[in-house]
C-alpha cells in the first residue's frame, strides 16, 4: 500500500468527508457488512445492468492488487452481484475490498472471510452472467461519479470518493481536521466544567 494511501486508510472517513465539504459521500443505505471492515484503495470500476454480474469476474481477473472493485448495480435489490465465491476470488487474487451499488448473497460465509464489502444489503437470488456491461469505465455508484484510479475509502461510517487529482490536497485538509477535533476533544471533554465551558462558548 502506497504510504499516502496507508493515511487515508487511517483517516476516518467523517475527515475526509469534511474535508470533500461532504460532496462525495456514496448514498448511506451502501455499509459495511460488518462495523469492524475498512478500506482504501483505488477503484477499478464495474458498470453492469441490473441483474448480470459477468463484468464482475472480469473485474476481478484485470483488476490489480490493492484496488478496490467499485460496482454500479444501478441499485437491484432483487438479483445479488456476488456470493461467498465470487467475493472469495477478489480476495485471492488481493483486490482491497469490493463496494456495491446493489446487493450481495451468501452473508454468512461473505463475513467468514473477514474481507470488506459494502453493499446496500443482502438477498437470495444470483445473478445473470449474460455477458453485459463494462469494466474501468467513468460509473455513478450511490449518486456519486466516479473515474477509474478515484480513491475510496470506506469504513463503519460508509464510504467517500477522493478524486485522484486532489488526493494531496484532501489529504491535508483531513488531516488538519483530524487534529482539530482531537484538540477540540482535549479541550472539552476533560470533565463537566470544560463540557459546559465549550457550549458557554460556542453561544456567547
Amino acid at each position: 500500500m502506497e504510504k499516502w494511501m496507508k493515511q487515508f486508510y487511517d483517516l476516518p472517513t467523517t475527515c475526509i468527508s469534511d474535508a470533500l465539504n461532504g460532496m462525495n459521500n456514496l448514498d448511506p443505505s451502501i455499509k459495511p457488512l460488518q462495523d469492524s471492515y475498512k478500506v482504501a484503495g483505488r477503484a477499478f470500476t464495474v458498470k453492469i445492468p441490473a441483474g448480470d454480474n459477468t463484468m464482475v469476474l472480469k473485474a476481478i481477473k484485470e483488476a490489480s492488487p490493492g484496488d478496490v472493485l467499485v460496482v454500479d448495480a444501478k441499485g437491484e435489490s432483487y438479483r445479488a452481484v456476488a456470493g461467498d465465491f465470487v467475493v472469495s476470488l477478489a480476495q485471492k487474487l488481493g483486490i482491497a475490498g469490493i463496494i456495491v451499488d446493489g446487493v450481495i448473497r451468501d452473508l454468512i460465509g461473505v463475513r467468514s472471510l473477514n474481507f470488506p464489502v459494502f453493499s446496500k444489503g443482502t438477498t437470495v437470488a444470483a445473478s445473470f452472467k449474460n455477458g453485459a456491461g463494462e469494466i474501468n469505465v467513468p460509473i455513478s455508484c450511490g449518486g456519486v461519479s466516479i473515474t477509474p484510479g478515484d480513491i475510496i475509502v470506506g469504513d463503519a461510517d460508509g464510504v467517500v470518493v477522493i478524486p485522484q487529482a486532489d488526493a494531496e490536497k484532501v489529504l491535508e485538509k483531513a488531516l488538519a481536521k483530524l487534529k482539530k477535533d482531537e484538540q477540540r476533544e482535549a479541550s472539552a471533554l476533560q470533565d463537566e466544567a470544560s463540557a459546559r465551558k465549550y457550549l458557554e462558548d460556542l453561544f456567547s
